[in-house]
């Protein structure tokens, strides 16, 4: 009989446990959306990625998890690659997918608090970007080798250098 009220008091405290998590977690989700529409004035971001990636996919739902509602676009490698020489973006600055907010290009693995900065100062710029696959970054496995370098992205569709590094 004692093993049964023991086993039954650890199983009603996993169950309250797990609702409390569940709860704590919805709320700070919300915390999330709120904080990015008092800032950006949308939670909406279109991810245009191939159909084939997975990290984009990763990437997404990275976005999700930070309050974003995520309109997640796959297409074929070359549709994606004719998105990014559509809107302008340096060859030289491309990653696996390209996302958009507003009228703000943000290209790659960039973290919320890059794309948070942005939003912040709204500096007369097409949008950022972090080149390549950085490890660590949202959605790309593995440790942390350096500071992951973002990039601007000109109106002109040029490299304009740092714009902040995370």
């Amino acid at each position: 009989m004692g093993k049964t009220v023991s086993i039954g008091l650890i199983i009603i405290s996993l169950v309250i446990g797990i609702g409390y998590w569940i709860s704590s977690a919805s709320e700070n989700a919300e915390e999330k959306r709120e904080k990015l529409t008092q800032l950006i004035g949308t939670t909406d971001i279109t991810v245009v990625a191939s159909s084939t990636c997975g990290c984009c996919k990763l990437y997404a739902g990275y976005l999700e998890g930070e309050g974003f509602d995520v309109d997640l676009q796959l297409k074929s490698q070359s549709e994606v690659e004719s998105f990014k020489t559509e809107n302008g973006i340096p060859s030289e600055l491309w990653s696996c997918h390209t996302s958009k907010i507003g009228d703000y290009i943000i290209e790659g693995h960039i973290p919320v608090e890059g794309i948070e900065e942005l939003f912040s100062q709204k500096p007369d710029i097409k949008g950022i970007a972090l080149p390549g696959m950085p490890s660590s970054s949202p959605g790309m496995p593995g440790p942390k080798l350096a500071p992951f370098e973002i990039e601007i992205i000109t109106n002109d569709g040029q490299d304009g250098g740092l714009f902040i590094q995370i």
